[in-house]
C-alpha cells in the first residue's frame, strides 16, 4: 500500500485505528475451541465486525508461532482474509544480517503479502535494508516503545548528549523515506511526541499501547499528528477481548466503533 493510499483511507474512513490480532488461544471464547481452527475462526469474526471502523490490522506473529504448524496455518489464513483495502502489518520485530533479513522480507512481503513488518534496528542498516527494497511495502522500525524496559536502553544518553532512541530515529530516517519507513512510538510515551516530530516530521508512526497499556488517544492525537495525520494507533486487547462469551464479536464491534467515533473528532 502506498503512502497516498493510506492517507486517503484514513481521510475517507475517518479513522486511524489499527486492530491488533494478538490472538491468544487461551483467551478466546470457549465455544470456538471446537472449531477446526479456533484462532482463525475468532480472527475471521473480529475482522468481519471491525473492518468498517479501522484502516488496518496488526498480526502479532508470536501468538501464532507459539502454536507450531497449526498457528502458522492460522496466520496464513488470517493474512489472506484481511481485506486488500486495509493496511496489513506483520508485527514480527525481525532484524538480522542482510541475507537473513532478505528471507524475512520475502516471507512477510512475498509469501504472506503483508504491507509492512516491524523490525528492530540494533544490528544496523544492512539488517533493515532488505525490507526497504520492496516497492509499496513498509519497514516499521522500533523507535520509542511502550514497555517499561524501554528505559533500559532507548532512554539512555549517548556520547552525543541525546537519547539513544533519538539517535536511532535520526539515523534510520536516512536509510529510507516517508514512503517506505515508519517508526513504532509507544502510546505511553506521549510526552515525547513533540520532540520525536522534530526528528521525523513527515514519517508515519505506528502507536501501540492504547487501552490496556494506558495510552491516551487524546494525547496521542493532539501531540503526534502531522499534516497527513501521520499516525496509525493500534488497539488489541480492548477490542478483541471486549467479551469472552458468545457476544464477543458484537462487543468487539462496539469497542472499535467507539474508537472510530473518537478518532473522527480529531480529524
Amino acid at each position: 500500500m502506498t503512502r497516498q493510499k493510506l492517507i486517503e483511507l484514513i481521510r475517507t474512513r475517518r479513522t486511524y485505528l489499527c486492530v491488533g490480532l494478538d490472538t491468544d488461544i487461551t483467551k478466546i471464547p470457549r465455544h470456538l475451541l471446537s472449531e477446526p481452527d479456533p484462532v482463525f475462526a475468532f480472527n475471521k469474526q473480529i475482522i468481519d465486525v471491525t473492518k468498517d471502523y479501522c484502516v488496518g490490522y496488526k498480526v502479532n506473529t508470536a501468538f501464532y508461532e507459539a502454536l507450531g504448524l497449526a498457528g502458522w496455518e492460522a496466520l496464513e489464513k488470517t493474512a489472506d482474509y484481511i481485506p486488500s483495502t486495509h493496511f496489513k502489518i506483520a508485527d514480527a520485530k525481525r532484524g538480522d544480517i542482510g541475507n537473513t533479513s532478505a528471507q524475512y522480507a520475502k516471507a512477510f512481503f512475498d509469501t504472506l503479502n503483508f504491507d509492512a513488518v516491524t523490525v528492530a534496528p540494533y544490528m544496523g542498516e544492512d539488517s533493515i535494508r532488505p525490507f526497504l527494497e520492496y516497492k509499496n511495502k513498509w519497514a516499521i522500525v522500533l523507535g520509542l516503545t511502550s514497555n517499561e524496559g524501554a528505559g533500559d536502553f532507548e532512554l539512555s544518553s549517548t556520547i552525543d548528549n541525546e537519547f539513544l532512541y533519538e539517535k536511532v530515529i535520526r539515523k534510520v530516517s536516512t536509510w529510507g523515506n516517508p514512503e517506505n519507513l515508519m517508526f513504532v512510538i509507544g502510546a505511553t510515551k506521549s510526552n515525547w511526541f513533540t520532540q520525536i516530530r522534530k526528528i521525523a516530521p513527515e514519517h508515519f508512526y505506528l502507536v501501540p499501547g492504547l487501552g490496556a497499556q494506558g495510552g491516551s488517544l487524546q494525547e496521542i492525537s493532539t501531540k503526534a499528528m502531522n499534516k497527513d495525520v501521520g499516525i496509525i494507533v493500534n488497539a488489541s486487547r480492548t477490542i478483541i477481548y471486549a467479551s469472552d462469551k458468545e457476544d464477543f464479536a458484537a462487543k468487539a464491534a462496539a469497542a472499535a466503533r467507539q474508537y472510530q467515533t473518537e478518532m473522527s473528532s480529531f480529524l
